[in-house]
């Protein structure tokens, strides 16, 4: 093959698999919040929802488990400060940190979230069986994880 040809895959890659049934559920999300009556809800706030549990979280180790830059969660974050569903506090373990948490609207919102996951995964599992989807899911978590020790065995030789 040539310089700048590329075969036509028989079928879309993996990558553009996983990226669109992410694609779907992060705008089926929205959707979904825009429904239950929160219209300031967009794409960019699924980071903060996916990675903030109850209790509260650090603005850096978000934006690791997102895999996005702590200046973009950090720009999400100080967002949702503005529409008054997250705030941030000086952090008990750490006061030089902020501990960003959840507003008492901020728990609507993601309790309405939690909700429609719910809903999702009994579709899911309607829809492709238990045993079928269960095996989709594991699968999923052991190709990330797979792809987790590739990285970490590529730094390890770079290293």
């Amino acid at each position: 093959m040539s310089r700048g040809q590329l075969s036509s895959p028989d079928r879309k890659p993996l990558i553009a698999v996983v990226d669109r049934a992410n694609r779907a559920l992060q705008a089926d999300m929205v959707r979904s919040a825009h429904r239950h009556g929160f219209p300031e809800i967009k794409p960019a706030h699924n980071a903060v929802f996916a990675t903030l549990g109850t209790a509260g979280g650090r603005a850096i180790d978000m934006a690791e488990r997102a895999g996005i830059t702590r200046q973009s969660m950090g720009e999400v974050i100080r967002e949702m400060v503005g529409l008054g569903i997250l705030e941030m506090r000086p952090d008990p373990a750490d006061r030089r940190a902020k501990l960003v948490t959840y507003t008492e609207y901020g728990l609507q919102v993601a309790g309405s979230g939690k909700s429609r996951l719910a809903e999702l995964e009994q579709r899911f599992d309607e829809e492709f069986g238990a045993a079928e989807y269960e095996l989709a899911r594991d699968v999923l978590q052991r190709l990330a994880g797979l792809l987790d020790r590739l990285a970490a065995e590529e730094a390890a030789v770079d290293g």
